[in-house]
């Protein structure tokens, strides 16, 4: 099931965000989506959810227009994870993660044991499976985003879009976060992630989406779109290039200085 991106514009209040913004992207594949601040990443992410009206274009899951799903069915096949890490019941966090199975039950449907089973699961791959009991209010802010990313995998959704997933996290779970979401799409699923840091995109992702004031900069393979010339282009820096493990990185390394 393709995500196709077509042509998508939004406006926030008078101000247009995207404009004419277009990507198919493949499933069994992590895409990062870049940009400078107020670029336009969570809104697109956001659209690509149908959780912001667009004034524009079209987001399908293939030929579906995803504003046109059933929302229980939409929300079987997207999976969306804010970056704000805000939880506002103050219950466990197991009862947390089980809300992602809801758009898999019937009406008043008690969770089967399979349920269980998939929530445990998430737990566990997310390290969170010790904070079952704990009450949401009592963790950190990356205890609760992760406890946020187990009930993503909960759902178990075709496409898992994540809004700066790495915001709230030490360097540790970080990269293991990103190694489990790379893991997810080796699952078959399209991962899609809004990230700053570039050397992280670099290392995770497979596709990068670049944007700058509301536009596609570029898009494609991560090591054709991240290049010295348009890294200097979207965010004025000049870049070293690293070796690490038998990768090749390219490093922000300063400022490039305008007369």
């Amino acid at each position: 099931m393709d995500l196709i991106i077509d042509g998508l514009a939004v406006k926030l209040g008078k101000r247009t965000v995207l404009h004419d913004v277009s990507a198919h992207l493949k499933p069994g594949r992590v895409t990062a989506i870049l940009g400078p601040n107020g670029a336009g990443k969570s809104t697109l992410v956001k659209a690509a959810a149908a959780l912001v009206d667009r004034s524009g274009g079209s987001v399908r899951l293939d030929t579906q227009d995803v504003r046109a799903m059933d929302p229980r069915a939409r929300a079987r096949a997207i999976g969306y994870l804010p970056q704000d890490a805000t939880v506002h019941w103050n219950i466990v966090a197991r009862d947390v993660v089980a809300l992602g199975r809801m758009p898999h039950l019937g009406a008043h449907a008690a969770p089967s044991a399979e349920d269980r089973a998939i929530v445990d699961r998430a737990m566990h791959d997310t390290e969170t499976i010790h904070l079952a009991d704990r009450p949401v209010g009592e963790l950190s802010g990356g205890e609760r985003a992760r406890v946020l990313l187990a009930r993503v995998f909960a759902g178990e959704p075709r496409w898992l879009l994540a809004d700066e997933p790495l915001a709230s996290l030490d360097p540790s779970h970080q990269i293991d976060l990103l190694a489990r979401l790379r893991t997810y799409a080796g699952g078959g699923a399209g991962v899609v992630i809004v990230l700053h840091d570039l050397v992280q995109a670099q290392r995770a992702a497979d596709d990068a989406l670049l944007i700058a004031d509301g536009r596609v900069v570029a898009f494609g393979p991560v090591a054709d779109v991240l290049t010295p010339d348009t890294l200097a282009q979207v965010f004025g820096v000049r870049v070293a290039l690293l070796e690490d493990g038998g990768c090749r990185l390219l490093v922000p390394v300063g400022r490039i200085e305008t007369a």
